[in-house]
């Protein structure tokens, strides 16, 4: 049954705005319905004029780079050496509210350039065209790495620009899936290996091959680096997520679902402050999602966020983290703190963003760093912003109400300085000596840049310069891309990592030991383990030490061994260091549980505690295989699972931290079939409690969206998707059809919001 756009509905969402805001409220701009007559119409504004609507922070300007008919609808981008911009433009998205056309070949890479160097793009020139919704890009040597689901590409450049010869790197890097939910980012990080969010793998170049390894399953769209290589990432009802150690560390045991210091909570606080009313968010229609001036209350479509890494905004804003939220036409802006080797952070205001605009068509998406130590932002410009497979009924009439739907033809790029300022972006000369200056260079753009430039030139003449530079420790930064460059050039030694294990900077000491790996030789390991031993007091690196547990004992058992013991007996009730050292041992975790309670029997011990609990998981995955038959008895139900529940929920039905908890052995898709299919059609919000565990909002996403105003899938699909879940892994549970489905559509035809655990007791 269709009802998301018929006048009932519309009707429906009046009455409950009535009911959830009590009769005669009022503020400043007066009550509900007379907000919504204030704004019923969304004016299509030139970049000029857009930029007029914005308030951004005092003593800082916006200032339009590019805009159509240069750029359309960028999604992502990279600087070249030259200062260019290569943007994604995925113009296929959404073209209306049921995404007719998405498949079209109309995505592109292009090459914006301002060839007149005054600080606006001037040059447009297209160097990959017929893509369908491109995604991502990173330069690496004289190559482009492209996103086009399901596939990753890389395209050499050749003289003029011209997309050469591609190369299939990836025919399984955006499986399944949605556009919502499918890798994206491609960050070339400082550790020379390259991280997708809404991804558990890292790819890297290693002469004609590509690496690939799994690593942590990290965010959803957007992923940024700090000035130590440290990962930031978000979902949309998250603020700030991200990681405490290096992304190359911590994944040795993939019984364990999680370990500590990897997708931490950054900035627990998801409130947000428009300074219009934002009425087109998908769940608005839910008592709590707006408030009385019909306002987003927090995020739920929070993405792009950017450590910025700059020198021009000044430097209270350098290290703080930024995030876009396009539903609310807002960037936010966060301050983070190393706490030891922790990260916390807190917004930098309340009651105020960063960035705000009154235009509702603003959508910022991702953000960068410029090689000018400007902030960028990338606007697709557009009504919709919301993919078809969650667009709720009460968001097609926002869109339909407002004409949201056109133009397609707009995309906005900006950047944002201290008033006043004009900053150029330089080229940088690919000169051995001047890029090894660059890796002190204030600008992360930059530094970063020179990084890539000397190992993608094969710079080793470079060598015993940079061995040198080790020796000096006045540039914290530029020390660690030091480190780096070296290792990307593969001649990083033991000889070179000693001296700086004895630093008094717990910062140089944690990323000296993150090199270790990549320096892991049976000769190398034996001159670095005499020094490792000792460092187990410093309580500064004592995680850190622990997670190359797996490599010094793949390389020296009794080393390993013996450093194992030292760890758990002097860090038992350390998180951080029980869960590094539980990493570690894979295939012998009762092994280490038994040899816990040999030392120590205190059932309170933090490492007991979660040894106890991983292997009670081991046990539940042991018995809870997918059947393969399956796939074949419900195909349109499988493929409905993988397109849209297991982005969330895991393909293993286990869950996925940060977004949703388990199907798997769930007493919500065990139970009452009436039960699932509500929850399936209709969503459902707030704290739930699956096999004894409350989960709720921040530890996964407050509100699962529903799909009863998703044409695309029929009532069949939908029964052989429910009948498939209640049968995979440990499931057992009665068969759903496609009248049970119609049954409860019927029953709760009028029905625009999400359940509550509550109500499905």
């Amino acid at each position: 049954m269709k009802y998301g756009n018929h006048l009932l509905g519309v009707f429906l969402f009046f009455l409950l705005a009535c009911q959830q805001h009590a009769a005669g409220v009022k503020n400043k701009s007066g009550d509900s319905l007379t907000i919504r007559q204030q704004y019923a119409e969304s004016a299509v504004l030139d970049g000029k004029a857009a930029i007029a609507k914005m308030v951004v922070d005092p003593g800082m300007e916006v200032q339009l780079v590019a805009a159509e008919p240069l750029v359309f609808v960028p999604v992502a981008m990279t600087f070249d050496h030259l200062g260019r911009m290569w943007v994604v433009e995925m113009t296929g998205y959404m073209p209306d509210t049921l995404g007719t056309g998405e498949e079209v070949a109309n995505g592109k890479i292009v090459i914006l350039e301002d060839t007149n160097k005054d600080g606006v793009v001037d040059s447009r020139k297209i160097f990959l065209d017929s893509l369908v919704l491109p995604r991502a890009i990173c330069l690496v040597e004289n190559g482009l790495l492209v996103a086009e689901p399901p596939r990753l590409w890389y395209v050499t450049i050749e003289e003029g620009d011209r997309a050469g010869k591609k190369t299939l790197v990836d025919d399984q890097y955006a499986a399944g899936g949605n556009v919502e939910h499918q890798p994206n980012g491609l960050l070339r990080a400082m550790d020379n290996w390259i991280y997708s969010a809404k991804s558990d793998v890292r790819y890297r170049k290693a002469g004609n091959k590509w690496l690939k390894e799994p690593t942590h399953f990290r965010g959803q769209w957007g992923i940024s680096q700090d000035d130590m290589g440290r990962l930031f990432y978000n979902n949309n009802s998250e603020n700030l997520i991200g990681d405490y150690f290096s992304p190359g560390l911590g994944h040795a045991n993939t019984q364990q679902r999680r370990v500590s210091g990897y997708d931490e909570n950054i900035v627990p606080d998801n409130r947000v402050y428009p300074i219009r009313p934002t009425p087109g968010v998908n769940r608005g229609y839910i008592k709590g999602i707006l408030d009385d001036s019909l306002r987003l209350v927090n995020f739920t479509a929070a993405c792009g966020p950017l450590v910025y890494r700059g020198n021009l905004l000044g430097k209270t804003y350098t290290g703080n983290a930024f995030v876009a939220e396009p539903s609310a036409n807002l960037i936010k802006r966060n301050i983070l703190k190393d706490s030891g080797y922790l990260v916390t952070g807190r917004q930098a205001y309340q009651g105020r963003e960063f960035l705000a605009s009154k235009d509702e068509r603003f959508r910022p998406v991702s953000m960068y760093n410029g090689p000018d130590g400007a902030l960028y932002i990338l606007d697709m410009y557009r009504g919709i912003i919301q993919h078809k497979t969650y667009l709720t009924g009460y968001l097609k009439n926002e869109i339909k109400d407002r004409q949201l739907t056109t133009p397609l033809n707009c995309g906005r790029i900006y950047r944002i300085v201290p008033k006043g300022n004009s900053p150029r972006i330089l080229p940088i000369p690919i000169v051995p000596e001047k890029l090894m200056a660059l890796l002190d260079h204030p600008d992360g753009a930059i530094s970063d840049m020179a990084q890539q430039l000397i190992i993608d030139h094969h710079f080793t003449i470079l060598v015993p310069s940079l061995k040198e530079r080790l020796r000096h420790t006045d540039h914290l930064t530029g020390l660690i891309h030091t480190l780096w460059t070296l290792e990307g050039l593969g001649a990083l030694q033991a000889e070179d990592l000693l001296p700086l294990l004895h630093m008094q900077l717990p910062a140089i000491k944690q990323v000296a030991l993150w090199t270790i790996p990549s320096i892991a030789t049976p000769e190398n390991i034996g001159r670095i383990t005499a020094e490792l031993l000792p460092m187990v007091k410093d309580t500064d690196v004592a995680p850190s030490l622990a997670l190359l547990l797996p490599v010094i004992s793949k390389l020296q058992p009794a080393t390993g061994k013996q450093l194992e013991e030292l760890l758990v007996h002097s860090y038992a009730q350390n998180r951080y260091v029980a869960d590094a050292a539980i990493n570690n041992a894979q295939g012998r975790e009762q092994a280490l549980l038994t040899s816990i309670r040999r030392w120590n029997n205190d059932s309170t011990l933090v490492i007991r505690k979660r040894l106890d609990k991983i292997l009670k998981d081991i046990s539940s995955r042991r018995q809870s295989k997918m059947d393969e038959a399956l796939f074949k008895q419900y195909p349109r139900g499988s493929m409905l699972f993988k397109t849209i529940c297991q982005t969330c929920h895991g393909a293993d039905g286990e869950g996925i931290q940060s977004l949703a908890p388990p199907l798997n052995q769930s007493q919500l898709v065990t139970g009452p079939k009436e039960r699932l299919i509500k929850i399936i059609l209709y969503g459902l919000t707030g704290p739930v409690e699956v096999n004894g565990k409350v989960y709720k909002s921040p530890e996964i996403n407050g509100d699962m969206p529903g799909i009863a105003s998703n044409d695309e899938f029929s009532d069949a699909d939908i029964a052989q998707a429910i009948s498939f879940i209640r049968s995979a892994w440990s499931n057992r549970a009665e068969k759903v059809t496609e009248k049970d489905v119609q049954q409860v559509r019927a029953q709760y035809k009028t029905r625009l919001k999400p359940f509550t655990a509550a109500e499905l007791k």
